[in-house]
């Protein structure tokens, strides 16, 4: 069957001819997909029909699923990998809009309860082909080595089953592979390789970070970020134009979208947008392929192995759906953990006016850091330590309808009052942690009664702070509101309740009582079942998490190629 006007590349050879609307039609199909570095071209692409046992069924395409699904398939596996979201070309359907780009977020409908609701959407989780790195914040940093044995070591958490040297390994070769920006020396950290690419220039905004930083006596440096400073072929280097988490439209940034999936193409593996994974089938004890919605009907898939990279809202909400006579409390849950210890970051604000004309929204909204309070366990005198964890804080870049939207929220502002704040806007600056929350298993995603459009449970998630989560808020308010002052800012005010980055609820470890997935992501339950995104961290330390998961994700495909999927 074809869609009217979505033939070959020779008679719709652009975007916007009729039949081309990649929210409410496949743009993968008919043997080619979107060629995403070129306007209107595509690229050829394996198909498998529902009845083929494929190698594997990869349930998401961000960066767990899609950085396995390139891994998987360079490596000789036949790979089927889905995404509930469409298939954006940048060049052509990025606009610089705000309203227009929240098309990139999951915005369907979820519930929060709690002591401490959680915002989701736009800060959290994504709905496209290459999931949430079409519209993050390229941030990529490092797991300190020591969080790796956070119980054993520092006494909190609990330790992951991976050795931090072989993730180190790992690392290297993510960064290769998305060529990352960043400083010649990071200051933090064990030894590593230089970075890639040059570190961008840092901005007024960044500027403000250095003097606050120096003025308190700690250190920083410019971001390492997933965003290109020199061409890289057909991407071109950073334009800065402050759109980043909201789509680049000029592919500088490196993406699952724009990285790991067109090599998975190349190789073999197909990818099927606007196909919602609805239950994975078992028989025997394994799973036999999942049920997927796509074109108006429920469709099943075949699959020898099953991967569910769907991030630690999804994954748990398919897992638990997924339940049957076998598995009754749902798939790889003997231990009752799916769908707990959801564990956050925090990312708490501090704002304030300058006299100067700061502009921080050209360029990256994060082009300068510290990781001191990652790796300073004690601190001293009005800042010693009362909390275990740790964060990193980073200049901060909002667009105008974002900062219109935040001082409507913390200020109550709106009309002439709203208008009057928003003429300052070019002389604001802040910064903003990314904080370590502590896993709890009260903290959890479960199933609702209410149904969503495909007929499917709607996830219930359950948010509340521990007392060491509210010891961290207030340390590093404090630490960052004197820094901001001490850099020349007045008028200073805190923004407390922010969180960032959903991981845990299907924690790895070396233990099938006390965990979901042993430390190759496979379930302990299942054995041709794994689980490959954020949702199987043990703990999140105080960075962005994207860089790990697909250190992760690289390393669990080595292992399945070790074991030959069996």
């Amino acid at each position: 069957m074809r869609i009217p006007g979505l033939g070959s590349a020779a008679d719709n050879p652009k975007h916007g001819t009729p039949g081309d609307d990649p929210e409410h039609h496949p743009r993968a199909r008919d043997g080619r997909a979107p060629n995403v570095m070129r306007i209107g071209e595509w690229v050829p692409m394996r198909q498998h029909r529902d009845e083929d046992e494929v190698d594997f069924a990869i349930i998401g395409t961000g960066a767990g699923g899609g950085t396995l699904a390139c891994r998987l398939a360079e490596t000789g596996f036949s790979v089927v990998a889905f995404d509930a979201g469409p298939y954006f070309r940048p060049l052509e359907d990025f606009a610089s809009d705000e309203s227009h780009q929240s098309k990139l977020y999951w915005t369907d409908e979820r519930i929060v309860d709690g002591e401490n609701p959680l915002q989701m959407g736009s800060n959290n989780s994504g709905k496209a082909v290459g999931g949430s790195t079409v519209h993050y914040a390229m941030v990529a940093l490092r797991f300190r080595p020591e969080w790796f044995k956070a119980r054993t070591l520092m006494g909190y958490g609990a330790d992951w089953p991976i050795d931090w040297r072989e993730m180190w390994h790992y690392y290297d070769q993510v960064e290769d592979d998305l060529k990352i920006s960043g400083p010649v020396t990071y200051p933090w950290g064990p030894h590593r390789r230089r970075y890639h690419r040059r570190a961008h220039e840092i901005n007024a905004a960044a500027k403000v970070l250095a003097r606050g930083a120096e003025a308190m006596g700690i250190g920083w440096t410019p971001t390492p970020l997933a965003t290109i400073s020199a061409p890289r072929g057909d991407a071109p280097p950073c334009v800065y134009r402050g759109f980043c988490t909201l789509g680049c439209s000029t592919n500088a940034k490196q993406s699952v979208l724009v990285t790991y999936l067109p090599r998975a193409l190349k190789a073999g593996a197909e990818i099927r947008d606007l196909a919602m994974v609805g239950r994975i089938e078992t028989r025997n004890g394994r799973a036999i392929g999942v049920h997927y919605h796509r074109e108006g009907r429920w469709r099943f898939q075949r699959a020898k192995n099953v991967v569910v990279a769907g991030y630690a809202i999804e994954t748990p909400r398919l897992l638990l759906n997924s339940a049957n006579q076998e598995f009754p409390d749902g798939l790889a849950n003997s231990s009752g953990l799916v769908g707990r210890n959801l564990t956050v970051q925090g990312n708490q604000a501090v704002w304030g006016v300058f006299d100067e004309e700061i502009r921080s929204y050209k360029g990256p909204p994060s082009l300068a850091i510290s990781e001191h309070w990652n790796y300073d366990d004690t601190g001293s005198g009005a800042f010693a330590k009362d909390f275990f964890g740790g964060y990193s804080y980073m200049s901060q870049g909002p667009l105008p309808q974002l900062w219109a939207n935040t001082q409507a929220s913390a200020h109550g502002l709106w009309g002439e009052a709203l208008v009057a704040e928003m003429q300052r806007y070019n002389h604001i600056a802040g910064l903003k942690v990314v904080s370590e929350y502590m896993p709890q298993e009260r903290n959890r995603v479960t199933l609702s009664d209410v149904k969503d459009q495909y007929g499917l449970p709607v996830a219930r998630i359950t948010y509340s702070w521990c007392d060491n989560d509210k010891a961290l808020n207030r340390h590093a308010l404090k630490f960052m509101r004197q820094a901001l002052e001490a850099a020349g800012g007045r008028e200073v005010w805190d923004q407390g309740d922010d969180t960032c980055h959903l991981n845990g609820t299907a924690r790895m470890g070396d233990d099938p009582r006390t965990s979901v997935v042993d430390a190759d992501c496979r379930s302990w339950d299942i054995p041709n079942l794994w689980i490959c995104d954020g949702s199987v961290f043990p703990t999140v330390g105080g960075v962005n998490p994207s860089l790990t998961i697909q250190a992760v994700a690289l390393r669990t495909a080595d292992r399945i190629f070790a074991t030959r999927g069996a």
